[in-house]
């Protein structure tokens, strides 16, 4: 391995795995990293050893992208260089002279993987050696250094760095499954969607639009999410439908209780993105409830809205409190600070807490619910985000 500059990422628990599901997963993480530069088209090569993954190309570039590739723990602009001590040691003072002065808070971090003839402790006291030969008067402080030189010694060869940029974590996206989610104007449920995205499930969205009944501003802001949502699986289409519903408004808030709406709503919905799902081959429904952030959101009615379905349906923020959710929203970019008219002008103004499966379908059997529903999902708008972009798809009888 001839000395450059790279990119190297850092890869966490898929090391936990069995071998062979540590190699699907492997090269689902290679397949999305190589998506996200081509499609920026960033001229790379990419060398894969065990725990580490190099990436040589324009280091700048590279890095910022490759930071938001799910499954990687961090990365780091790198050079590379043989294992022996003497040329780490060279290489170390290189980022040295650019960033230590003397007085500095200083630590050297070696560690060394199937090499022999020196200990990780022995190579870091040769590096600091080397470094105060040139830049004298640092102090050497391992628990609360203002700087520091990481080396890896591995057998391929040495590999020196001084910064290591936070990745997302998680698996490597289209490793566990495919899902939909109810993806709404709001802060939570794009945030949901994220969630899903980050523990490798590849999400789809369904907007429910409910025309008259809600505020102007909703479908665009829906639309803006799918869109955002699409820039963390580079090269990959995020699809999302546009159910209409407005005609389901238009029947439940004639013929039903209305201390209930929240809750037909939310089974509507669910009903709805349960028959895209079914006809897409998607395995679980992904909403953004949280345990009592509204009255469709008591445990008893999370009860009443999950029997709805036979599908899975899950809700990865359900005891996230508000900040939280927020504060992600806007690392990930779906929160809008002035998002408008988003308001549902159907929600009653003592909307009920508590119900039970018998009562909700007793007033659900006053319309025509799966009328309502299969044209909802029949007639939805299909839509595809990628990249950042978002444009509507014709789905015909000869379409592929």
């Amino acid at each position: 391995m001839e000395q450059n500059r790279a990119v190297m990422v850092r890869i966490g628990e898929l090391w936990l795995k069995s071998e062979p599901v540590k190699k699907q997963f492997m090269l689902a993480l290679t397949r999305n990293i190589k998506a996200a530069l081509e499609t920026q088209n960033i001229e790379y090569s990419i060398e894969e050893y065990r725990g580490r993954i190099l990436i040589f190309g324009d280091p700048e570039k590279i890095a910022p992208i490759i930071s938001r590739i799910f499954g990687i723990v961090d990365v780091s602009i790198c050079e590379t260089t043989t294992n022996l001590p003497e040329d780490m040691a060279k290489t170390a003072l290189k980022f040295a002279e650019k960033k230590l002065k003397p007085g500095m808070r200083f630590a050297v971090r070696a560690r060394r993987q199937h090499i022999s003839g020196y200990t990780s402790q022995e190579l870091a006291r040769m590096i600091a050696d080397k470094i105060w030969k040139e830049i004298p008067d640092f102090v050497v402080d391992l628990d609360n250094p203002e700087y520091e030189i990481f080396v890896e010694a591995r057998e391929y060869g040495g590999i020196v760095y001084d910064e290591r940029i936070p990745g997302q974590g998680g698996l490597p996206l289209g490793t566990a499954g495919r899902a939909v989610a109810l993806l709404s104007a709001g802060i939570d449920s794009p945030v949901a969607a994220w969630l899903m995205m980050r523990r490798g499930v590849v999400m789809a969205g369904v907007f429910a639009d409910g025309g008259k009944w809600a505020g102007p501003a909703t479908r665009e802001l829906a639309m803006d999410n799918a869109r955002i949502l699409s820039t963390w699986c580079p090269g990959r289409g995020f699809p999302l439908w546009i159910a209409n519903i407005e005609p389901f408004f238009d029947a439940m808030t004639h013929s039903c209780d209305r201390h209930y709406t929240c809750l037909y709503c939310k089974r509507f919905m669910i009903r709805v993105a349960d028959g895209i799902a079914a006809k897409n081959r998607m395995e679980a429904i992904v909403t953004g409830e949280n345990l009592g952030q509204v009255a469709s959101q008591t445990l008893q009615n999370m009860g009443v809205i999950t029997s709805s379905v036979k599908t899975t349906i899950l809700r990865p923020l359900l005891t996230y409190d508000k900040e939280e959710t927020i504060i992600i929203a806007r690392r990930i970019g779906t929160y809008h600070e002035s998002p408008g008219d988003t308001g549902c002008l159907a929600v009653p103004q003592k909307p009920a807490t508590r119900s039970s499966p018998d009562l909700i379908s007793s007033e659900e059997s006053k319309i025509s619910m799966d009328e309502l529903v299969n044209a909802a999902v029949e007639s939805a708008e299909f839509w595809i985000a990628k990249d950042g972009e978002i444009f509507q798809k014709i789905i015909t009888p000869d379409s592929p």
